[in-house]
């Protein structure tokens, strides 16, 4: 500990920290536009049936897998010159990370939301059609239902974004103060020889994901508690 806190004090905190916000704002914008194009996606899947649903399914569990390098590669064609998106003059910008890491993020989300969306019992479903309720009504009771399983998702979406490098250096550059994040940067201060930032950059990543993990749990066990306290209610 003592030895982690000489490192804090031996490195710029302005520095330090702007790399650490840049890192989460990115990352954020991406979950939140990753997740809000995921979850009707997975919400349709999973409830609505139409021809080649299941080819569709399987698309998107293989793009779970998408090399961030190739992605990168991608959106770096769209966002050059002579890209079909060249004109909006984004490429080695923050907005090109978040694009990047959207694309990685995406698929995730979708699909862990879409087993959990599927994985529900149906009779929820059922039940739910008894009472009358609407299509709608029935969809909103059974994502009521997988709403950790679907939490579970965003958090995985969020881990791959964070932890993500290669793409980001692709499209972001790794520009000091304006596109180096917390990944680029142990990457780079790595191959310097500069271990001192790398290091505290890798302890505060690790601390993000185990903040992420015990929210997690708190919130599966806040949820297994309301159901156990409605059932002792019954």
């Amino acid at each position: 500990m003592n030895e982690l806190l000489a490192l804090l004090t031996s490195i710029d905190p302005l520095e330090l920290w702007g790399i650490v916000w840049l890192s989460l704002k990115v990352s954020g914008g991406a979950l939140l536009l990753a997740t809000a194009l995921a979850l009707p996606l997975a919400g349709l899947l999973a409830l609505k049936p139409f021809p080649l649903r299941g080819a569709v399914v399987n698309v998107l569990h293989t793009c779970m897998g998408l090399p961030p390098v190739v992605v990168g590669l991608l959106v770096y064609l769209l966002l050059s010159r002579q890209g079909i998106l060249g004109f909006l003059s984004l490429l080695y910008t923050p907005t090109a990370m978040v694009l990047a890491q959207t694309i990685l993020a995406l698929p995730i989300v979708a699909s862990l939301a879409h087993a959990a969306i599927v994985g529900v019992d149906p009779v929820i479903r059922q039940a739910a059609i008894t009472l009358g309720a609407t299509p709608r009504q029935q969809a909103v009771a059974v994502i009521k239902e997988a709403r950790y399983g679907i939490i579970a998702g965003v958090m995985a979406g969020l881990g791959r974004a964070i932890a993500e490098v290669g793409a980001v250096i692709i499209v972001g550059g790794n520009i000091a103060g304006y596109s180096r994040v917390m990944t680029t940067t142990i990457a780079l201060e790595t191959d310097k020889g500069n271990f001192q930032l790398a290091i505290v950059l890798g302890v505060i990543l690790l601390a993000i994901a185990l903040m992420l993990n015990i929210a997690l749990r708190l919130l599966q066990k806040l949820g297994r508690g309301a159901v156990v306290a409605q059932a002792s209610g019954l």
